[in-house]
């Protein structure tokens, strides 16, 4: 039981991580030397320059996801403290799961719609790829969207 308990934490702590790097790294479109994120555009040359990003509503859709999913990623690991001291034997972790999923479907929303809208942000190139930050949003979407399903069907024993 303690070897499952550590592995749903450290689950959970990964997921948290990447929701971190993901939201707080300038790497979610990449061009040469050009780097932009859901706060701000870098030049990196002779100079490294950075401008604040535009105030589109899409994008402030897409920062509102990313931190909400954190907000509800760090409530759910706080609840499953407290209710692995509070909860009965035998009950199970329904809200700590509900928050996880929760955290899971709002990264996947802000992740979608930069999918959708970027390229009313920066016009497509044949030089622009998604960068490594990117990449992590969406692969913090099924981490925790399972450590959140896991959460509802793990039940508390002694």
């Amino acid at each position: 039981m303690l070897l499952l308990l550590l592995g749903i934490i450290v689950l959970h702590v990964t997921v948290l991580v990447l929701l971190f790097v993901s939201t707080i790294v300038s790497q979610w479109l990449v061009n040469g030397n050009h780097m932009a994120d859901l706060w701000q555009n870098c030049t990196s040359g002779t100079i490294f320059q950075c401008l604040t990003s535009s105030t589109n509503e899409w994008l402030q859709s897409v920062q509102a996801m990313m931190i909400l999913s954190i907000i509800f990623s760090v409530l759910s690991l706080f609840l499953f403290f407290c209710q692995l001291f509070t909860l009965t034997k035998g009950g199970r972790f329904y809200l700590t799961g509900i928050f996880q999923i929760l955290a899971g479907l709002c990264v996947m929303s802000g992740a979608a719609i930069f999918t959708v809208r970027h390229t009313d942000w920066h016009q497509a190139s044949e030089n622009t790829t998604y960068g490594f930050a990117y990449i992590l949003a969406w692969l913090a979407f099924p981490l925790a969207l399972a450590s959140g399903i896991i959460y509802v069907i793990l039940r508390k024993r002694e």
